[in-house]
């Protein structure tokens, strides 16, 4: 019967259907015939695949469809499983959370094949309909776009579904950059030994994880340096100590005075080499919600300001580094690899400064040397309290 002949061609087989329409078969790399993932209304049509099927094929770029017929769910799996060994423990609990939460529940039990870039749009959209932050809807995108990234990389899809999506903007929040003298009330207000670990977030640019994680043997009072090369972050609930972001561990110089109330601090401070300069009451590391809650926010309210995180006094600290020293410094002493991150997240431009720029610029213009105030003239912001900055 002619719905049971079968066409045979240099590469490939075609045959009609019951239904008049036509099906391609060909054999893969490994010799395995395979069925085209359509049929065709002609057989010419079913010909004409074929014969890209083999252009495919010879040049390299055939992929075996039932790679493609993984889950979302198990390659993610199989993908955090392979990555984790070279993330942080903060991130790979971010990433499985997000997995978790957001993607499997979604997508998980979607081929990878039959994803386009119209699903992750929708799904995008689902995630904003739903109430969740821009935030988090950026980092469940950025966790998925690794996946697919993976995927294609590994010959399961030959691109990525995540292309040309239009992701919710962040709102811009700007930190509140506080006057030095400002960071030294926050600091004289608060509790011993607590007033020591809030000067070296302003005044040495440490991230609130790098402070708590400092121990005895990272302080180096004749020399007045702090090693940053740990730092400690919760992991769903769980405390770890790590390495700080992005590896950058870093030797940093501190003011005279405060190098000194350092190491009069170690003089009172139990155990070794190891121990913790910065504890609960109990000995226990420092959790940050309970930190601020019981120590920094009470000392920023009795320094009578208000809105102020610790990590503004980071950002503090870049601006004041920058403005005084450069970008490259504060790069540096804020353990940034990079100075463009330097002055997007942290350094801000110093009130006043374009005022004096016009006149530098004006009296360059008559010819004179006129030399702008941006490197001198903060001497009266700070109070010379401990912890003020010192030059690399």
């Amino acid at each position: 019967m002619a719905g049971k002949r079968k066409s045979r061609r240099g590469f490939g087989r075609v045959r009609k259907l019951p239904s008049g329409r036509f099906q391609a078969r060909y054999p893969g790399p490994d010799g395995v015939l395979r069925p085209a993932d359509r049929t065709f209304a002609t057989s010419t049509d079913a010909d004409r695949w074929l014969m890209r099927k083999r252009i495919e094929i010879e040049e390299g770029r055939w992929l075996d469809p039932a790679e493609g017929q993984t889950t979302v769910r198990d390659w993610a799996a199989r993908w955090l499983a392979a990555v984790s060994p070279q993330l942080k423990h903060k991130t790979q609990a971010s990433y499985r959370s997000l997995i978790n939460s957001l993607i499997n529940p979604a997508l998980g039990d979607r081929e990878l094949s039959t994803l386009r870039p119209i699903t992750i749009a929708e799904w995008v959209g689902a995630m904003k309909t739903k109430g969740l932050s821009a935030s988090r809807i950026r980092q469940a995108y950025r966790v998925l776009s690794q996946i697919m990234r993976a995927a294609v990389d590994n010959d399961m899809i030959p691109q990525t579904p995540c292309r040309g999506v239009k992701l919710p903007r962040m709102p811009q929040t700007e930190p509140h950059i506080l006057t030095p003298l400002e960071a030294s009330r926050i600091v004289r207000s608060a509790d011993k030994p607590h007033d020591l670990l809030i000067a070296l977030l302003a005044y040495a640019g440490l991230r609130v994880g790098e402070a708590f994680a400092l121990r005895r043997v990272d302080i180096d009072v004749p020399g007045g340096f702090v090693l940053v090369d740990e730092n400690l972050a919760e992991a769903n609930g769980a405390l770890v100590f790590d390495t700080p972001k992005s590896h950058q561990k870093r030797l940093l110089r501190v003011g005279p005075s405060l190098a000194k109330r350092l190491g009069r601090h170690l003089e009172t401070l139990p155990g070794g080499d190891d121990a913790l300069l910065f504890t609960t009451p109990g000995g226990k590391p420092l959790r940050y919600n309970q930190w601020r809650k019981a120590y920094f926010d009470p000392a920023v309210s009795a320094a009578g300001l208000t809105d102020v995180t610790p990590h503004d006094l980071r950002a503090s600290h870049g601006t004041w580094v920058a403005d005084h020293y450069g970008v490259m410094t504060a790069a540096h002493r804020l353990g940034h690899s990079n100075a463009s991150v330097t002055t997007r997240h942290y350094a801000r431009p110093v009130a006043g400064r374009d005022d004096q720029v016009a006149e530098a610029a004006d009296s360059w213009l008559s010819g004179h040397n006129h030399e702008p105030g941006a490197r001198s003239g903060h001497d009266d912001d700070d109070d010379g309290s401990a912890g003020a900055i010192a030059p690399l």
